[in-house]
């Protein structure tokens, strides 16, 4: 009798998760998902005219210091004496990237973050994103072609996997037989939809920003068809880098789309001067030294850019209607835990 994939949740105990994982149909399920999935974002990308860049692990500027509104924390290592960071993000590097290679340019890579994993929140995981010249809305069309063409692609080749762990199998069909375009929901617009109720609303009065809790997020996938983008957030809510959408700086050029756990893919519109920066690190109380150089980029080389990311764990889970994002690692990592291999 076919054993029926299934996470065991083995990564409780890391020092034995491998062997576990080596005697399960889940994780080597899981393999030919991940490589299906990275074989359809380089042909989707080649498809696009956008270069894959080999890029460092290590930086000195960080996405994670959002400032007021962060709820990130960035990973700080000695390098042989040296103070640095483990990337939590390359998008600075995919926007000077894009001053090499003008079409844009994307990678696979992982991703370090200091906060707790939880059902939703990895400490490692890997980061599918890419920058292009354009606005938001020319990255919000290229995330969608992205999410359909890699899905229609996986299914492909994945569907026995998909079907017998019970994945979200009409979902997939939807998607990938439409051509339209998800909805889009303001910040502002969801807020009055979920009548402020603070069960689903977070307001931070002293530092002056709102956020939707994963519940709200669910509700609005709910009432509007399961993928929606979520836009217009308060710009202290979202990282400074993100350009603004007002004169008074209040809202972001940002947009969150949100299926399966809620947020996977996060994307954005970059300031476009030097002075824009100055300014948006100001506002977010993040010191400019560190992005001295992200402001000279603009002033010798300026160029309008917006670029995306969407984390690969959590569009596993969508895929196999998985609720815990820990599951769909082959080897997990948590920050202060030792682990082998």
């Amino acid at each position: 009798m076919q054993v029926k994939p299934t996470a065991h949740k083995s990564w409780h105990d890391l020092n034995a998760h491998y062997l576990d994982a080596m005697r399960s149909p889940w994780y080597r399920g899981l393999v030919e998902l991940q490589d299906a999935m990275t074989h359809a974002t380089y042909r989707f990308f080649k498809s696009c005219n956008l270069k894959t860049l080999y890029l460092p692990i290590t930086t000195a500027s960080i996405s994670s210091p959002m400032g007021l509104g962060s709820d990130s924390k960035p990973v700080k290592i000695d390098l042989f004496g040296v103070e640095t960071y483990l990337a939590d993000s390359m998008q600075f590097m995919l926007e000077y990237g894009c001053r090499l290679h003008p079409a844009g340019c994307y990678y696979l890579m992982p991703s370090f973050r200091g906060e707790e994993a939880d059902e939703t929140h990895l400490c490692q995981f890997y980061h599918s994103e890419a920058e292009i010249p354009g606005t938001l809305a020319d990255v919000m069309k290229l995330v969608e072609n992205y999410v359909r063409s890699m899905t229609a692609e996986v299914y492909e080749r994945c569907a026995p996997f998909i079907r017998e762990c019970d994945g979200n199998v009409e979902a997939i069909e939807r998607l990938v037989a439409s051509s339209e375009r998800f909805p889009q929901i303001t910040v502002d617009a969801a807020i009055q939809m979920l009548g402020n109720d603070p069960a689903l609303v977070r307001h931070d009065d002293t530092r002056g920003f709102r956020t939707l809790t994963r519940r709200a997020e669910q509700i609005l996938q709910q009432h509007l068809g399961g993928f929606v983008w979520l836009t217009e957030p308060d710009h202290i809510a979202v990282p400074f880098y993100q350009a603004f959408a007002d004169t008074g700086g209040r809202k972001a050029k940002a947009a969150d789309l949100l299926f399966g756990l809620g947020e996977v893919v996060g994307c954005g519109e970059r300031h476009e001067s030097a002075a824009e920066v100055r300014r948006a690190l100001e506002m977010h109380r993040v010191d400019l030294k560190s992005y001295e150089w992200y402001c000279k980029m603009r002033e010798k080389f300026p160029m309008k850019t917006s670029g995306f990311g969407l984390g690969t764990e959590r569009y596993l889970c969508w895929l196999l209607n998985h609720r815990d994002v820990r599951d769909c690692q082959l080897l997990p990592r948590f920050n202060g835990v030792a682990a082998i291999p």
